[in-house]
């Protein structure tokens, strides 16, 4: 094979592999866009494909000390980037399976790197099959009320508003429950003035998620009736 002939074959070696990197990192990533995570379409295929092209280029130097060492270094790298998106809030940790993703998603563009396309396909159905095809088995269990005697975290939604939107209000903290599946036990008033009333939601008990909680009173603080929502947990036993 001439040179030119070689140099051409390395090439559309490395554009299948980066493509294929870009491609299923994209997949990955469009999951989670969707969800409107922290790190989305273009994280999660920037993370692949740059992995992708350490590990490719691991094996054009494989004298010099080969794949091994690049995916180490890789994922150590991808260690500290997945450690930006943990967030703590009080006793709510998020952010955990953003990060997995993150080093999931390393590992399909360390597959497709190393030119094993097969089993990067395979990791990525992995992955999203774990974002998707699990998150019903996870709201299931979570919306389940724990056994008593078991410690307990109570969770309220709480809006203010004007007396005349109480009744609005009321049906509007409702709605945005239910849309996201969380049971109510109760919904009351728990400060009342001549121009602030105070409704708290208390959930039936069970594991919510903070993400779903914080997306559920950004969507009532838009509602002009409601002067303002938030979420709290305490921990009974």
């Amino acid at each position: 094979m001439t040179s030119a002939g070689l140099d051409l074959s390395l090439s559309l070696d490395t554009l299948a592999r980066l493509g294929a990197a870009f491609v299923l990192g994209g997949l990955i990533g469009l999951e989670r866009q969707v969800r409107q995570r922290n790190a989305g379409l273009r994280t999660m295929v920037l993370v692949s494909v740059g992995t992708a092209a350490f590990v490719h280029l691991g094996d054009r130097l494989a004298a010099a000390g080969g794949e091994a060492s690049i995916v180490a270094y890789v994922v150590s790298g991808i260690g500290f980037l997945g450690a930006g998106v943990i967030m703590k809030e009080g006793a709510q940790v998020r952010g955990l399976n953003t990060a997995a993703t993150l080093w999931s998603t390393a590992a399909v563009g360390a597959f497709a790197g190393a030119g094993l396309l097969g089993e990067a396909a395979a990791a990525a159905v992995f992955v999203l099959a774990g974002n998707t095809l699990l998150r019903p088995l996870v709201d299931y269990v979570n919306r389940r009320p724990i056994t008593p005697g078991e410690t307990e975290a109570l969770y309220q939604v709480h809006v203010t508003c004007a007396p005349a939107e109480a009744p609005s209000a009321r049906d509007l903290l409702y709605e945005e429950l239910e849309r996201y599946h969380y049971p109510v036990r109760e919904i009351e008033v728990v400060s009342e003035g001549d121009e602030i009333v105070e409704l708290a939601a208390t959930l039936v008990p069970t594991t919510a998620s903070a993400e779903d909680l914080d997306a559920i009173t950004a969507h009532l603080n838009a509602h002009d009736e409601i002067e303002d929502a938030t979420w709290t947990v305490s921990t009974t036993s």
